[in-house]
């Protein structure tokens, strides 16, 4: 019922989201109130960050490592027992996200990602049972839950957020590894969300169960690398944020079978100036909710639903790498009417967006020395 109701969206939605702009003409601004204040340094590169019950987070480090940061931002040793990762170029230890039911058995789930051949790897995400004893911490009982198929060359476009489902099931965004045609392919796993159990066994509502001619973990397809996804309080829909190329950068809200058209729609260019695929819009194929042109490169992205920021309940927050700020976009429903430029003169790559239990906007900066930020006003 939950695939069909959601597949019966899609189609009606689908000449709808085909008819309106993917993005109207929306007021732009800039606030220089808010600061980014040091929770925690000395960070290489983090990418993921997931809030345990105690306040405390858990943070990946792309070149392989899980830290725990206490609350006044002392980091830990090593978490022991994660996977081994490819790290290289965009790829390593990526996502982290606790279950569900974290407070009964203690699993998290991290995304990586995973060699396979000599220079060949795809995302892949794994579980295991945190512990900790007399100040050390692993992960016991590691289980690989799902692989990313094919392993291809390259080290770039691993896509890689979890999400938990208010069914329990779990979204993994995944890029199509610049591998631009398999994001029309069901045959594969390159460019699309997927949709599982927490123990790797496939729905079987997903869209494409049963079909012969499509894997059956596909949500939806036609992606290119979407690094920021989020469950829309109130209505529990999914939504993500994805790179485009030169421009062309979307907020999709991703319905179960939906082709969100990569690479045959885009609002970007490539990299060389030239065009990609047919246009900006096909029949059968999704707009956006919203793109950016240029690129602002997002990675990162959650609602807020707390009270410490007047005015800023139901917004919705996506970090930016390339031009190093957070924005803030106003919603009307699905449709985003007004878009807030912060931190610009922090010169930091933003990497990812979280609400912790206090009510703040923690940020990770993707740097080599990469740091955990709180958002709050200047004094």
């Amino acid at each position: 019922m939950y695939c069909a109701n959601w597949l019966r969206a899609s189609a009606l939605l689908a000449g709808l989201l085909l008819a309106v702009p993917a993005r109207a003409d929306v007021p732009v601004t800039t606030s220089d109130a808010w600061v980014g204040t040091t929770v925690a340094r000395g960070l290489a590169h983090p990418w993921g960050l997931a809030f345990l019950p105690d306040g405390r987070m858990l943070v990946t480090e792309r070149p392989g490592r899980l830290r725990i940061v206490t609350t006044s931002g002392v980091v830990s040793p090593p978490v022991t027992g994660v996977p081994d990762v490819y790290a290289a170029g965009q790829g390593g230890l990526l996502d982290v996200a606790l279950d569900p039911i974290f407070a009964d058995n203690r699993l998290v789930y991290l995304s990586y990602a995973e060699a396979g051949r000599t220079g060949q790897a795809g995302t892949a995400v794994a579980r295991g049972r945190l512990v900790e004893n007399d100040g050390k911490a692993w992960l016991e009982g590691l289980q690989v839950i799902f692989r990313q198929l094919p392993k291809v060359d390259g080290s770039v476009h691993f896509g890689s957020r979890l999400v938990f489902a208010g069914d329990g099931t779990l979204f993994v965004t995944l890029g199509e590894r610049y591998q631009r045609d398999k994001a029309q392919d069901l045959g594969t796993h390159l460019g699309k969300v997927v949709r599982i159990w927490p123990d790797g066994r496939i729905p079987a509502d997903n869209p494409f169960a049963g079909r012969k001619d499509a894997l059956p973990e596909i949500w939806s397809y036609g992606h290119r690398n979407p690094q920021g996804a989020a469950l829309r309080p109130g209505t529990g829909a999914l939504w993500t944020v994805e790179h485009g190329a030169r421009g062309g950068d979307e907020i999709n809200i991703p319905r179960a079978g939906g082709n969100y058209g990569w690479p045959v729609i885009t609002y970007g260019r490539d990299y060389t100036g030239l065009r990609i695929g047919e246009g900006t819009a096909k029949a059968g194929m999704l707009q956006p909710v919203y793109y950016w042109d240029p690129s602002i490169a997002p990675s990162g992205m959650a609602f807020y639903t707390g009270t410490r920021y007047p005015g800023w309940r139901g917004s919705l927050f996506v970090g930016a790498l390339k031009d190093m700020m957070l924005v803030r976009l106003t919603l009307s429903g699905d449709r985003i009417v007004a878009e807030e430029r912060l931190l610009r003169d922090g010169k930091r790559r933003i990497r990812d967006v979280r609400q912790g239990p206090d009510g703040w906007l923690y940020l990770l900066t993707d740097e080599d020395a990469g740091e955990i930020l709180r958002l709050q006003p200047k004094r």
